[in-house]
């Protein structure tokens, strides 16, 4: 539905008609309108594929980041490995939300400094789980094989090690990715992430809250969308956990 909705709704999701306003569900609109008039589905399935990217783009910026981080400063270990770790630790000890909230504080409003923002909050996890693994393979049989044939050390990183940390990263990005959604509504919720007239599942939940008596429909559609999209990132997740348990 998400990815429908970036080349089709039944409706513009910005359309607004002044003679649909809180329209309840119908065979016209099966979700109902909102307080402008506006089909609710069609901003569902625009507003999902805006949500798909933000969560998608943070956790592509989490992983990168945190891959090249991790797997130099636990190959490598050291003072550099210390000092990066703790700077981890302490973003780590703060509320992800808030410091999302100190880093729109400087960056504005918008999109682009949402992603950015989410996306710096998740390198540290990431990071500490490919460290992780490069510790633990680091001083095995075939590291040193592939150091003693000369192999260089990017190749032995990038191409020996890290593939053995692919599962559990893929594991951890499924949990990324709710984490990424809970995030943007959140931000949304609040009218720092993304701006009206785009449409977006926080800030759906955000306008519906003075209609919640008139037009609960309105709350009720973009709640349940934002439950299914986590519900089913949980259950990817839980199954690339039992994969790599049974591996």
């Amino acid at each position: 539905m998400a990815l429908v909705g970036h080349f089709w709704t039944p409706y513009s999701p910005t359309a607004m008609d002044s003679s649909a306003v809180n329209l309840a569900p119908c065979l016209a609109h099966p979700l109902g309108t909102d307080n402008f008039g506006r089909d609710i589905l069609s901003r569902i399935m625009n507003g999902s594929g805006i949500t798909y990217l933000v969560a998608f783009c943070t956790v592509l910026i989490g992983a990168v980041g945190g891959i090249i981080i991790g797997a130099f400063t636990g190959y490598f270990g050291g003072i550099l490995d210390e000092i990066i770790m703790r700077l981890n630790d302490v973003l780590l000890s703060f509320p992800s939300v808030l410091l999302a909230l100190l880093f729109i504080s400087f960056l504005g409003e918008g999109t682009t400094n949402l992603i950015l923002a989410l996306g710096v909050l998740f390198i540290p996890s990431f990071a500490r789980i490919v460290r992780s693994e490069m510790i633990r393979c680091r001083e095995l049989d075939f590291v040193r094989s592939a150091k003693v044939t000369g192999v260089g050390t990017l190749r032995i990183i990038f191409a020996h090690i890290l593939p053995n940390a692919w599962v559990s990263l893929l594991t951890s990005a499924a949990i990324g990715f709710n984490n990424a959604v809970l995030a943007e509504a959140s931000m949304s919720y609040l009218g720092l992430g993304v701006q009206p007239p785009n449409a977006s599942l926080g800030r759906m939940l955000s306008e519906a809250q003075s209609y919640l008596y008139v037009a609960p429909w309105y709350a009720i559609a973009p709640g349940v969308t934002i439950i299914l999209m986590i519900l089913g990132f949980s259950l990817i997740s839980e199954g690339l956990r039992n994969m790599q348990n049974r591996s």
